[in-house]
């Protein structure tokens, strides 16, 4: 749980910092992409081994749903992220005084964009996020190499999910991100946009995958066909 809390201040302070500096110094929406990915990179390698790298609401109860983390912990688990993001708040609000408020962290959508296309976008991004989470946490061959490259490829994942939704959306994909910034400033329009839509993405994104997880493969006699040899009892 202090993993947990202490990897989600740094994704948060880290992550949303940009978008206050932006407001000193342009650094245009693909500096504050990289800043996310690399953020999650150096936190996931930093306590991933700790609590798996969650950080996000969506994640820890996708993962309870489909029986990949204890659902007790789950309560606990929600706290320890929404904690660690509401203090990485309250650090950029103190420390970015200056501004009067910190509302260009939040994740807003605007007219033309509908709630619908707003879901949407949400619900998109938090799959292909999570669906990249399944790949390398799930991954029943080379588990090794999987963990080694996660925190390169989930923060790939981020980067791109930002450069494409951020100006549409802010590219939430985490209700934490999302509410602790808007509970601080005390605007929270909008707000269950970002709750239902990545959760509902998360959870979308590992049914998925269980369906489609690489299957083991089998011993097989020195005559038979190695293509065959593979078996698809584990899916």
């Amino acid at each position: 749980m202090i993993a947990e809390l202490v990897g989600t201040y740094i994704l948060i302070f880290i992550g949303c910092g940009p978008a206050l500096v932006n407001e000193i110094q342009p650094l245009s929406i693909v500096g504050i992409a990289i800043a996310w990915g690399l953020v999650f990179m150096a936190a996931g390698y930093a306590v991933g081994h700790v609590s798996g790298v969650h950080f996000n609401p969506a994640v820890t109860i996708a993962l309870a749903a489909g029986r990949r983390f204890p659902v007790k912990r789950v309560p606990m688990c929600v706290m320890s992220q929404l904690s660690g993001a509401t203090l990485a708040s309250l650090t950029l609000k103190l420390l970015f005084n200056d501004q009067d408020s910190i509302q260009s962290t939040m994740t807003q959508f605007f007219d033309p964009t509908t709630y619908l296309q707003a879901l949407t976008w949400e619900f998109v991004i938090t799959f292909i996020l999570m669906f990249t989470i399944c790949a390398l946490t799930l991954c029943l061959t080379d588990k090794i190499r999987a963990k080694i490259l996660s925190g390169i490829a989930i923060g790939g994942a981020l980067v791109v999910n930002i450069m494409i939704a951020g100006p549409i959306t802010g590219a939430s994909k985490n209700p934490t991100r999302s509410f602790r910034p808007a509970f601080v400033t005390g605007v929270c329009k909008n707000i269950w946009v970002y709750i239902a839509a990545p959760i509902l993405g998360a959870i979308a994104a590992i049914v998925l995958y269980s369906v489609l997880r690489v299957p083991k493969l089998v011993k097989s006699d020195e005559k038979a066909d190695p293509i065959i040899a593979i078996t698809l009892s584990q899916v």
